[in-house]
């Protein structure tokens, strides 16, 4: 019971976050939120926990209780157990919330990006002008009414992409200001709710960014006038934009190798490779903190091609268990077709084959 209810609450923070404030809840509750609200409080008696009396004082237990948590008591096998689904300082959902709601029938965040994509490639009239509008999408997670006068804007693209954005919503404004992450481009705030200033005390404890994983070494990006800028929506910012470096330095690998490749339909980020072994191969790109949830969805996906090279930041692939978790929450028959590798061991993990699973 705790962990399917670990999933009702991480789809309902997903949801809320898409349709009001997070800070000022009012009666009634959308129902998606009462829903688990309720379930939460029958769950907690049923164990002799005291409940939580209100959708703030729940939502304040996403931000505070984490998976490992004896009430949700979620297997680390799925999700390590420090995961929290509303981030302490941005009091967002967190990368992981968005994770494990899309492990669901629906498939969540990841399947609602896959669809709008789905819909932008069936209004492009050509390949060639939907793979343009899908790397401005990538490159532009928040757009500002100066950057249409900048070199390389394109109108025609603009004015197919422009319905997938949105204005800063208040939450993400600090003092009329809106911060920005300068490693990922994602939206950012401070712990103070404060403008932070750089040197030594803007730690990594005070400040958070959507993309949760990046250095601290540049201070954040005001964006004045955030009446003039406009936000993608969270989906895409998370499963295209956010992997995107980890897809252009893949990319730029197999240019140096010279192995040619062509996109593929269904997944965000698929290719296909050309002359590149026996069989055939294909790679895919993530950017996922679930290693386990990353393997149950692609296990998901199949069929699959002769190999599949899964490709991670390096940064997640070097954690302690996260190959591991990976491999080990596979099915025999995925694990036996896919590698899990890096942008930098891509082109070699090519000429090696991949582990051979049991059965």
């Amino acid at each position: 019971m705790g962990r399917a209810l670990f999933g009702e609450l991480a789809r309902m923070v997903a949801a809320l976050a898409e349709v009001q404030e997070l800070r000022s809840f009012a009666l009634p509750y959308p129902s998606i939120a009462q829903r688990a609200l309720d379930r939460t409080v029958m769950h907690c008696l049923d164990v002799g926990e005291t409940p939580p009396r209100s959708l703030p004082e729940l939502w304040e237990w996403c931000r505070t209780r984490p998976a490992g948590d004896p009430l949700f008591a979620v297997p680390a096998s799925l999700v390590t157990p420090d995961t929290t689904l509303v981030h302490p300082v941005g009091r967002m959902p967190t990368r992981s919330c968005l994770e494990v709601a899309s492990h669901a029938p629906d498939g969540g965040a990841a399947a609602n990006a896959r669809a709008l994509l789905d819909d932008l490639e069936a209004r492009c009239a050509t390949g060639e002008r939907y793979r343009q509008c899908r790397r401005f999408l990538a490159n532009h997670p928040v757009v500002h009414q100066r950057d249409r006068f900048g070199p390389g804007w394109s109108k025609a693209v603009w004015s197919r992409v422009k319905d997938l954005y949105g204005p800063l919503p208040e939450s993400l404004l600090v003092d009329d200001v809106f911060l920005r992450c300068p490693s990922c481009g994602l939206p950012a705030l401070s712990r103070n709710g404060a403008v932070p200033v750089p040197g030594p005390s803007a730690t990594d404890a005070d400040i958070w960014c959507e993309g949760e994983e990046c250095p601290r070494d540049d201070p954040l990006e005001l964006i004045r006038e955030p009446d003039q800028a406009w936000i993608l929506r969270r989906s895409l910012r998370m499963f295209l934009a956010l992997p995107h470096r980890t897809e252009e330095a893949a990319r730029d690998a197999l240019d140096r190798a010279g192995i040619d490749h062509e996109a593929l339909p269904g997944p965000l980020s698929a290719y296909r490779l050309k002359d590149a072994g026996p069989g055939i191969v294909d790679m895919q790109v993530y950017d996922r903190l679930q290693p386990a949830l990353l393997a149950a969805h692609l296990a998901d996906s199949a069929p699959f091609a002769d190999r599949t090279l899964v490709v991670v930041p390096a940064s997640l692939a070097g954690r302690d268990g996260y190959r591991e978790a990976f491999t080990d929450a596979l099915p025999a028959l995925p694990r036996a077709r896919l590698v899990l590798t890096t942008p930098v061991d891509l082109v070699p993990d090519l000429g090696r084959p991949p582990e051979r699973g049991e059965g």
